[in-house]
């Protein structure tokens, strides 16, 4: 069954925890006890009301997170101690990650049903990016490549180029476009044709996430 509108965040958490436990195919959980017999293990039915919930914790905490971020920036956190914490590798990037989170930064009184369809719509179009990554991945690494081949850079510029080389390494292609967009800020100057290509290639994604969000709202 659906996660209960008086059910709290912890106890749909516990609930989660309890069915994975219960899965004889699951690899361990913490805090959950292993199915001791056929019997303990959980029904489809409980499978299925456990995806309900965490699709509705990941809704929640994709709300939550522009929040945090908003309260560590009104306690006097930077951007460039943010990064580490949100995942990213500069302070652009956490910039960047808490608009995506919070596309109505600039729009302050939205209701929160609006909210909720904004992060929705963004979410859509990130997924819809992520495949166009996924199905145009040999031309991203071979630009990728090239990016990570640059040298005789200014320690910021290859800070920038060492991540796209790091980001090289992971077998999703989706995860080379933030470092991608980051190292061509630094770029623009010393290398502007492959800037150039990666600013083409940001405005294509935009393009995509724009349609996406776009058919979403429909």
């Amino acid at each position: 069954m659906p996660q209960s509108d008086n059910e709290t965040p912890a106890a749909a958490l516990g609930v989660l925890v309890d069915v994975l436990g219960r899965l004889s195919s699951a690899p361990s959980v913490p805090g959950a006890e292993a199915a001791s017999s056929p019997s303990a293990v959980s029904s489809a039915d409980e499978v299925l009301a456990a995806l309900v919930r965490l699709r509705e914790l990941r809704e929640l905490l994709a709300a939550w997170e522009p929040r945090l971020i908003e309260a560590a920036r009104a306690a006097g956190i930077s951007w460039t101690q943010l990064a580490p914490a949100l995942g990213v590798a500069s302070r652009q990037a956490a910039e960047r990650r808490y608009l995506r989170l919070n596309p109505h930064a600039t729009k302050p009184g939205l209701t929160g049903e609006q909210r909720v369809q904004a992060a929705r719509d963004e979410r859509a179009g990130d997924r819809a990016v992520a495949v166009w990554a996924r199905n145009n991945a040999a031309d991203l690494r071979r630009l990728a490549g090239q990016v990570a081949a640059l040298d005789g850079l200014d320690s910021r510029t290859q800070e920038s180029v060492d991540a796209v080389h790091e980001a090289l390494g992971a077998n999703d292609s989706a995860a080379l476009l933030e470092p991608l967009a980051e190292a061509a800020q630094h770029l623009s100057k010393v290398h502007p044709g492959l800037a150039g290509r990666i600013s083409d290639l940001g405005s294509r994604t935009d393009e995509i996430r724009q349609s996406t969000q776009n058919r979403n709202r429909r």
